[in-house]
């Protein structure tokens, strides 16, 4: 084989394993959630294919003549990445809920096909580029060399580049498409390519192999391109959607990956639906009197910065959001408008804030996700001293989190906060504080003695008695919980069950 021929073949197939790799986790979103357990699922699945492709394609390679079964390898690992986000939306709604066991065969099944029959195509380049005994090492080094480049090319080139300037669909489209068409090129091309010894006939692939993996690659793409996911916007992390209140006319619901983020009102900018939005409006009611400065935590719909605007005329709020998209959406379907007294800041929040001055702030308000869970590195005891290094004294800190029984992640973020501020009270149902249910939990922080009796009368007007608990109850619920650090922060497996809940 020709060595340019064989270099384009190595990185092609492996780049595109990467690109997968790196594109499943946007695929599985919607339906097992954006955890780590989300990407060590993708890493750990496209391994095990990767190292069961090599040794099927060795075996291959010594039993049956590497030209024969290069190019239609190459154009089926290429029909197989079209299928994948088609196969994600048909059976993804039947994993949900399944916890790690779940979101691996959901992975397993995007990602483990083509991974598997793309990765036999390096040995079988192998066989044909080593001419000699003598060069096995030089030969193998340098093919596993521009296969580990190809990776590297697939992986930064999707994270960095491709995901910014393209949809999830079109990318596989492009990058399945390319495998196709190359696969059957080198399928008719590689017999006349590839010197054999004098009297050695041509070994060709026959007509049945190419039209059927022509076939599948024309199914698979008309199936990519027809797949109706749950996305309305594919953004850089999310998947996104605006969802029409029929109860409610202005009523707008943001769903991103499968989940209700965010309630705005078009026509009542001051309306907050959601239960915790509403604890989280009565810290800011119960603050002193005049506009505030609020530091927000993610944007999603920006309800709380609206409402704010609404109820404190001349507050100003200052939002951090890390994806790009989500500001589009909200000025475009949810009624943002940014000007003066609201700055949007893209840029992921642990980064951005240590750009915010000191004493900045009134109140901070963190209500970030990725998908299920507070993203790990906000929650911990150093995010908290950014927390507090913006706060103005006597500021408060309230930040929403999403758990489940027994409440692990809850109890350690409140421990987190027990350990920064002096005083720290939770907001949810009773049965959340006993550790009988989940849902969300607002948690409020501060130097300063939190006002739970008005905190608790506005809970109670609101149909929600005895939601709101101060700090001896507050320790009680933390318990003996652990303190969240940039060095132990289990976030995902603290909230994530490992099995399904009777």
């Amino acid at each position: 084989m020709p060595a340019p021929l064989a270099a384009l073949l190595v990185v092609l197939s492996s780049a595109a394993v990467l690109v997968l790799e790196v594109l499943v986790s946007r695929l599985v979103a919607p339906y097992v959630g954006l955890t780590l357990e989300t990407y060590t699922a993708a890493i750990g699945v496209a391994l095990a294919a990767i190292a069961a492709g090599a040794a099927l394609g060795g075996r291959f390679a010594d039993s049956v003549d590497p030209r024969r079964w290069l190019g239609p390898a190459v154009a089926l690992g290429g029909a197989l990445l079209l299928g994948a986000r088609p196969t994600v939306f048909a059976v993804g709604e039947a994993f949900r809920g399944y916890g790690p066991v779940g979101t691996v065969v959901l992975v397993g099944l995007a990602v483990g096909p083509a991974a598997l029959v793309l990765s036999t195509v390096t040995p079988g380049v192998v066989k044909l580029r080593l001419r000699t005994l003598a060069e096995t090492g030089e030969t193998v080094g340098r093919l596993s060399a521009l296969g580990t480049l190809g990776a590297l090319a697939g992986t930064f080139l999707t994270g960095f580049v491709l995901l910014a300037a393209f949809p999830t669909s079109m990318l596989l489209l492009l990058t399945g498409g390319a495998l196709v068409a190359t696969g059957l090129v080198v399928a008719l091309a590689l017999p006349k390519l590839a010197a054999v010894p004098a009297g050695v006939p041509a070994a060709a692939p026959s007509a049945p192999p190419l039209m059927a993996v022509g076939l599948l690659a024309a199914v698979t793409g008309g199936w990519l391109v027809a797949a109706d996911g749950p996305c309305e916007v594919e953004t850089r992390y999310y998947c996104a959607s605006v969802v029409e209140d029929p109860a409610r006319e202005g009523g707008r619901t943001l769903v991103l990956d499968g989940l209700r983020h965010s309630y705005v009102d078009l026509d009542d900018p001051a309306h907050l639906e959601f239960r915790y939005t509403q604890r989280i409006g009565d810290v800011l009611e119960v603050q002193p009197g005049g506009p505030l400065d609020v530091l927000h935590l993610g944007g999603g719909g920006f309800s709380v910065p609206r409402h704010l605007a609404a109820v404190r005329p001349g507050s100003r709020s200052t939002v951090l959001e890390v994806d790009p998209e989500i500001p589009e959406i909200g000025r475009r379907q949810l009624g943002l408008l940014a000007g003066p007294d609201l700055v949007v800041e893209v840029g992921d929040a642990r980064t951005a804030i240590t750009e915010q001055p000191d004493d900045a702030y009134d109140v901070v308000v963190g209500d970030a996700f990725g998908s299920l869970a507070v993203p790990w590195h906000l929650t911990t005891r150093e995010m908290v001293d950014e927390v507090r290094r913006v706060l103005r004294p006597g500021g408060v800190y309230v930040l929403n989190v999403i758990d489940n029984p027994p409440l692990d992640f809850a109890r350690a973020e409140t421990a987190t906060l027990l350990a920064a501020f002096a005083d720290v009270a939770v907001m949810a149902p009773p049965t959340a504080v006993a550790g009988e249910t989940g849902g969300n939990l607002v948690l409020a922080a501060s130097d300063r003695e939190l006002p739970v009796a008005e905190l608790s009368a506005l809970a109670a007007a609101r149909g929600e008695p005895g939601s709101v608990v101060g700090f001896e109850q507050a320790q009680a619920f933390a318990g003996d919980a652990r303190v969240l650090t940039d060095d132990d922060a289990p976030v995902d497996q603290l909230l994530t069950p490992y099995v399904l809940s009777e």
